[in-house]
């Protein structure tokens, strides 16, 4: 089939001034969203992929670890798929859903084969790949790319594929709402161009591939561009969203006085190779803490930094020390860990790496099946902006790209599945939304608020404060612009975040109370469902269900 075409009649004012159609409009291009790009045009279909930025700038690029994976002939003895979805269940505290583990896990070494097959080259080890074991996982069965550098060469590999099958990609892009049918099915979504000039992109199904939304937090793993637009769309556009409380921080991003937005990550993988925790007196931060030590779930590590920290333990209350000194090779195996390191002034070979926890992957989304669909017609989201129920309460450490790629593949072929069925919407009844004005915080004051009461460790009061600061702040204006569009993301999933977080008055997993901090499987061995009132606020769906289990 012939590619999408732009319409180039000007419309004037707000409303479109150019328009474009497509299959399927792919909104990200990080690993779902290219390998779902890659498998409808292998099926095809006619793809668009819209990105905010350049094609290769979203968060894959940055991931270290690798793909956790179990693969045939590549594994430790006694190694299993059954045991990779066991320590994924675990990790999750109780929130997973088995049928999606069970899934995503199981199809992640076909997906992994297939990967390569586009280009991605994994380390090499003694015999076949190089694993490494991270927090959580119970065997060595981490593969990685470039010592820490696997995100980028997954995303190498996979906009080589995109270019060498013409996939077309509009960068610097922003999707802003979804055309709706009367019936409310998606048919296509407005765009905002890099100059702000508004458009029109018509499809009967839209992939959302947006990532997370690092950027409520002053520190974060996450690039500037992680604003929760996608959950956003969603949201406005009917859909469900579920466990936005659980926000895993990871537990050692590099430390610099006053950082803000995008943090140099200090790979768990790190720690898999030997690191320890110390903190400012030089004691083991992890003694005694957990069965796993220096590798326990990254949310118990996290935990136990932030409660360090309090204690100010040497005069320090804001960091504590990775030390690495005695991995061999550390340059080689960790280059991207070492250069960020001696950028910052710290020799990692010769002292301890100063590291603090930051945001770093949202463990909810707009709610899914492991086919990509949510409950609206025409709508589906892959990768971190999803909720399949893969990683309940707290990730298990590289389960991310894995689930981007067996998720975004997944998803491809439901959208062709379900344009072949005939159920889905014919673009041209999609009618554009109502010009609205919606609330936007500041976003220095918003990330200020959301660090100090919402981060690691939160509690009635706080959250309280949190929201009371945000509804003074609130400014309502019109989605004309970029900075608006994100700013109001920003808003609408911190005001949901914060109504989550203060009825789920229990600790599990990413989410911290301090002042209810044991897990309560009795009344919350359950998710929160997330959607928008009539007036346009995010609000809880479901009731509280007191003694449900």
């Amino acid at each position: 089939m012939s590619d999408p075409v732009i319409d180039a009649e000007a419309k004037t004012g707000q409303n479109p001034q150019w328009e474009a159609a497509a299959d399927l409009v792919v909104l990200g291009s990080g690993v779902a969203g290219l390998t779902a790009a890659l498998r409808v045009r292998e099926l095809g279909l006619r793809v668009l992929v819209v990105t905010k930025g350049a094609v290769a700038d979203g968060n894959t690029r940055w991931a270290q670890g690798g793909v956790a994976v179990v693969l045939d002939g590549e594994r430790d003895e006694g190694d299993t798929v059954a045991a990779h979805a066991a320590d994924t269940v675990t990790a999750g505290a109780g929130l997973c859903d088995d049928d999606a583990v069970g899934t995503i896990i199981g199809a992640g070494p076909a997906a992994v084969a297939r990967l390569r097959g586009r280009g991605a080259e994994f380390d090499a080890g003694a015999s076949g790949l190089a694993r490494t074991r991270e927090g959580g996982h119970s065997a060595f069965r981490v593969i990685h790319a470039g010592g820490d550098a696997t995100g980028a060469e997954v995303e190498r590999a996979l906009v080589a594929a995109a270019g060498e099958h013409g996939i077309p990609v509009l960068e610097r892009h922003l999707a802003v709402d979804a055309l709706r049918t009367p019936a409310g099915a998606v048919a296509g979504v407005t765009v905002l161009d890099p100059a702000g000039v508004p458009g029109v992109l018509r499809a009967p199904a839209v992939l959302l591939a947006t990532g997370g939304f690092g950027q409520l937090y002053q520190a974060t793993s996450n690039p500037e561009i992680a604003t929760g637009d996608g959950l956003a769309l969603a949201l406005r556009a009917g859909a469900l969203v579920a466990d936005i409380e659980f926000v895993q921080f990871h537990p050692t991003v590099l430390y610099t006085p006053g950082a803000r937005g995008r943090c140099p990550l200090v790979t768990e993988a790190v720690r898999g190779e030997g690191a320890v925790l110390l903190d400012g007196a030089g004691e083991r931060v992890m003694t005694g803490v957990h069965p796993l030590g220096d590798l326990a779930p990254r949310d118990v590590v996290s935990a136990a930094i932030t409660r360090r920290m309090a204690q100010a333990p040497g005069g320090i209350d804001d960091h504590v020390f990775l030390d690495a000194t005695g991995i061999s090779g550390f340059a080689r195996r960790f280059p991207t860990v070492h250069a960020a390191c001696l950028a910052a002034g710290t020799d990692p070979l010769r002292e301890p790496i100063p590291v603090t926890p930051a945001a770093h992957f949202a463990c909810g989304g707009v709610v899914t099946g492991t086919d990509g669909r949510t409950g609206v017609t025409g709508l589906y989201a892959a990768g971190e902006v999803a909720r399949t129920g893969l990683h309940g309460a707290n990730r298990l450490a590289s389960n991310s790209l894995l689930e981007g790629l067996v998720v975004g593949e997944r998803a491809a072929e439901a959208v062709a599945a379900d344009l072949a069925a005939g159920v889905l919407a014919r673009p041209r009844h999609g009618l554009l939304p109502e010009p609205t004005c919606v609330p936007v915080a500041e976003r220095d004051a918003l990330q200020r608020v959301m660090s100090r009461y919402a981060g690691i460790g939160r509690d009635a009061d706080g959250l309280a404060a949190a929201g009371s600061v945000l509804d003074l702040s609130t400014v309502d204006c019109p989605l004309w612009t970029h900075e608006a569009v994100e700013g109001a993301a920003l808003t609408m999933l911190a005001q949901a975040l914060l109504a989550a977080a203060a009825r789920r008055t229990e600790s599990r997993g990413c989410h911290v109370r301090t002042d209810t901090p044991e897990r309560d499987d009795v009344t919350w061995r359950r998710s929160q469902l997330i959607r928008l009132s009539a007036s346009g606020q995010p609000v809880l769906a479901d009731p509280v269900l007191e003694g449900a289990a």
